[in-house]
């Protein structure tokens, strides 16, 4: 019954390109692409934190309830 499941074909012969020359992964623009990102995003932390007026506990004076107020108060 070898009809019902034919002969696979063998697969080709794999061939391997030749390395010649591999470009260096740490290179001088890699680099400055590096520094230039991570400068960036201290810049817009920098200016993200200067928008933030309270710390982690909330507001740390007491608010100001004497004061009258135009609606009524």
């Amino acid at each position: 019954m070898s009809f019902l499941m034919p002969k696979m074909p063998s697969p080709p012969a794999m061939v391997m390109p030749e390395v010649k020359d591999v470009p260096n992964y740490d290179d001088a623009d890699r680099k400055a692409a590096e520094r230039e990102a991570l400068e960036a995003s201290e810049r817009k932390r920098r200016g993200r934190k200067s928008t933030i007026l309270t710390g982690g506990k909330g507001l740390t004076t007491e608010a100001e309830l004497n004061q009258k107020s135009l609606l009524g108060g």
